[in-house]
C-alpha cells in the first residue's frame, strides 16, 4: 500500500540575511556538495517511489532558496511543477489536493526569480516581522542592513502575477508589546499591497536555540490569548474576518502538522547534502535527523523517523489533565520538537489553542481518545494512568471497575532484589518492555512483599501464602487442547506466619530469600531461552480463576498465569568452566 508524506526540500542553507534570532545560526552558509541541487531532490524522489512513497507535497525551503542562481531555481520549481502535472491522477484518487511549486522566502531577492514565478505559478509564503518598525532591528542583511525597503519593493513586483502570495509573522514578547501598531500594518498590507492577507499566518516564538544572535522573550500563554482576543475585536466583521477564522492561526488547528499521533510518519526536510530531518524546526537538531537519502534505505529513514518522534514525545512525558481535556483528538499534546525545547509535555500554546478551538467547529473528542494516544505515543503510562475511559472490557478497563482486581495486579505489591539491584514486578500483560535477570548459585535474590498484600482478598491470612511458580523458557504440549505452552518447572509457597518471622531490610515489606530455591532448579531450566518467574498470593490467586470463570471479557483478556514476573537465565560457572576446558 502507497504512503504518502510531505517533502520539505532545503537546496541550499545558503542566506542573504542574518535575522538575528535565527536558529540555525552560523550554519546559513553555502555547504559544498558533489551533487547538484536539482539532483539531489531528484533522486530522493526516485528513491522514495521505487519504495511506493509518495510525496504528496514538495516545497522549498532553506537557508534561503532565492540565493540560488537563476538557472538553478528555474529548474527545480520546472521539476516540481512536472511532478504535480505528472502525478495528478494519482494524487487526487488519493484524497490529495494537486499543487504547484511554493517556496518558503524572506523575499529579499525574489525580484532574480520574477520570471521562473510567472512561468510555473510558484506560490509565495514569505516572512516580515510585525510591528514593521521591528523589521529592519531584527531582519538585516550579512553586513547588518535594513531589509524592509527591499523587501515591500520585490512585494510590489508580485502584483501582476496571479499566483498564490502570503505572509507571516513570528510574535515573541519584544513584538507583543506593540499590539497596536500589529494591527495597523496587517491592515496596511491589506490595502495597499497585493499580498493576501485572508492567507495571513501567525506563528509563536519559542525558546531560542543557543545559535542565535539575540534571544527574544517568548510569549506567556496569557499574551498568547490576549493576542487572540486582540485580533478577534479588531477583525470579525471585516474584510479579514475569513483569515481570522482560518489561516492566521491555523498552525494551531487541526490542519496543521502537530495534528498527528507521531508526525515522523508524514513530514520530512530533505537537504541538498542528502540529510533527512523532521521539518524546520528540528533542521538543527541531531535528535530530529532520520538519515541520508543518498546512504540509507526508505525502510531505515522512516523507521528511524517513527523512532524518535517516539522518543521524543516520551522524553517530554504526558500531562494528566491532557488525559481529561476534551480537545486532546485535535492537539494531540503539541510539536515533539518544542516540547523536548520547553522541557514541558503540553503544548507551549495549549491556552491558545482551547480558546481557538471554542470558536472552532469540530467532532467531539472520540471513544477511548486518550488512551488509545498514550498506547501510540506513551505506551508505558498507558496503563499506569487513570483515564476515565479505557477501551471497553479490555484488561485496563476490567481492572479500573473492580476494586479486588486491582489488587491481583498492585504494582507495588512485589518488588525483587537481584545482586544489589531491584526490580519493581508488574503482570506481564501490562509491561511494555521485558526485564531480564541472570543468576546463579552464588547469587543473592530476595523477594519482597507488601505487608498488607497478605491480608488482600483472605479473610484468613494466617492461611494466605506467598505463590511462586517457575517456569522453563522451553516449551512442552499439554492437555487435550494440546496448547504449546512453558514448562512449570516447580510451585511454592511461604505462608504468612513464616514470612512473619524472616527479618526484612525494608519498611513495610515481608522478605524472603529465595536464591537456594531457585538454585535448586537451575538444571531444569532452559540454557537457550529466559525462564519465568511469578510471584501472586493464594487469595489473589484464587480471586484471579474465579474472575476468569465468571467473566467471559476478563478470561479472554487475560491469560491463565497474567501475575507480577521477571524473567531469567540460569548460569552454572562450573558447567561453563568444563566446557572451557573440554
Amino acid at each position: 500500500m502507497s504512503k504518502f508524506i510531505h517533502l520539505l526540500y532545503v537546496p541550499t542553507m545558503n542566506c542573504n540575511m542574518s535575522c538575528r534570532y535565527c536558529y540555525l545560526g552560523d550554519s546559513t552558509t553555502e555547504l559544498q556538495s558533489d551533487k547538484g541541487y536539482l539532483e539531489t531532490l531528484r533522486f530522493a524522489v526516485d528513491k522514495f517511489r521505487e519504495a511506493d512513497v509518495i510525496p504528496f507535497n514538495i516545497s522549498l525551503h532553506g537557508g534561503e532558496v532565492t540565493t540560488l542562481s537563476q538557472g538553478d531555481f528555474r529548474d527545480i520549481v520546472e521539476y516540481i511543477s512536472n511532478y504535480y502535472a505528472d502525478n495528478s491522477a494519482l494524487l487526487s484518487a488519493n484524497g490529495f489536493r494537486v499543487g504547484r511549486p511554493h517556496i518558503k522566502t524572506n523575499l529579499l531577492s525574489l525580484h532574480k526569480h520574477i520570471d521562473a514565478i510567472r512561468d510555473f505559478d510558484v506560490s509565495i509564503s514569505g516572512s516580515l516581522d510585525l510591528p514593521l518598525s521591528l523589521h529592519d532591528k531584527y531582519r538585516v542583511t550579512k553586513d547588518g542592513k535594513g531589509t524592509l525597503e527591499r523587501i515591500l519593493k520585490n512585494i510590489e513586483l508580485l502584483s501582476s502575477l496571479s499566483n498564490r502570495k502570503k505572509v507571516s509573522a513570528t510574535i515573541f514578547d519584544e513584538h507583543f508589546r506593540h499590539l497596536d501598531e500589529i494591527v495597523e500594518d496587517i491592515k496596511f498590507l491589506s490595502e495597499k499591497t497585493c499580498l493576501d492577507m485572508n492567507d495571513f499566518n501567525f506563528m509563536i516564538g519559542f525558546e531560542p536555540q543557543t545559535e542565535c544572535e539575540v534571544k527574544l522573550t517568548p510569549l506567556s500563554e496569557e499574551k498568547q490569548v490576549l493576542l487572540y482576543r486582540r485580533m478577534y475585536e479588531e477583525f470579525m466583521g471585516s474584510n479579514l474576518e475569513k483569515g481570522l477564522t482560518t489561516a492566521w492561526f491555523a498552525e494551531f488547528t487541526p490542519a496543521y502538522c502537530t495534528n498527528c499521533t507521531n508526525c515522523g510518519e508524514k513530514f520530512f526536510l530533505l537537504e541538498k547534502n542528502g540529510d533527512i530531518y523532521s521539518c524546520v524546526r528540528g533542521q538543527s537538531d541531531r535528535n530530529f535527523f532520520y538519515g541520508n537519502i543518498f546512504t540509507d534505505s526508505v525502510t531505515e529513514i522512516l523507521s528511524s523517523a517513527a523512532e524518535k518522534i517516539f522518543i521524543a514525545h516520551n522524553n517530554s512525558g504526558f500531562d494528566e489533565e491532557c488525559a481529561a481535556c476534551e480537545y486532546l483528538h485535535l492537539c494531540k499534546t503539541g510539536c515533539p520538537f518544542v516540547k523536548n525545547i520547553t522541557g514541558s509535555p503540553k503544548s507551549y500554546t495549549c491556552k491558545l489553542q482551547k480558546e481557538i478551538y471554542k470558536t472552532l467547529p469540530h467532532d467531539p473528542i472520540p471513544k477511548n481518545f486518550a488512551y488509545d494516544y498514550l498506547c501510540a505515543n506513551h505506551p508505558r503510562l498507558a496503563d499506569l494512568r487513570h483515564i476515565e475511559e479505557y477501551a471497553e472490557n479490555s484488561l485496563p478497563d476490567l481492572i479500573a471497575k473492580d476494586e479486588k482486581l486491582k489488587k491481583v495486579y498492585d504494582e507495588d505489591a512485589f518488588i525483587l532484589f537481584c545482586d544489589g539491584v531491584e526490580y519493581p514486578l508488574k503482570s506481564q500483560l501490562l509491561k511494555t518492555k521485558r526485564d531480564f535477570i541472570t543468576i546463579s548459585k552464588e547469587s543473592d535474590i530476595r523477594i519482597y512483599v507488601r505487608r498488607d498484600v497478605l491480608s488482600a482478598l483472605s479473610d484468613y491470612p494466617v492461611n494466605n501464602a506467598l505463590y511462586m511458580m517457575l517456569l522453563s523458557g522451553d516449551m512442552v504440549v499439554y492437555g487435550d487442547e494440546q496448547r504449546e505452552k512453558q514448562a512449570h518447572v516447580m510451585t511454592h509457597l511461604i505462608f504468612s506466619p513464616t514470612l512473619e518471622k524472616n527479618i526484612s531490610d525494608k519498611e513495610g515489606y515481608f522478605r524472603a530469600d529465595i536464591g537456594k530455591l531457585l538454585s535448586m532448579y537451575g538444571d531444569s531450566l532452559s540454557a537457550e531461552n529466559a525462564n519465568n518467574l511469578f510471584f501472586t498470593t493464594s487469595a489473589l490467586r484464587d480471586y484471579h480463576y474465579t474472575k476468569q470463570k465468571n467473566n467471559a471479557f476478563y478470561h479472554i483478556a487475560a491469560m491463565n498465569l497474567p501475575f507480577q514476573n521477571i524473567e531469567l537465565f540460569y548460569f552454572d560457572p562450573e558447567t561453563f568452566l568444563s566446557h572451557i576446558e573440554e
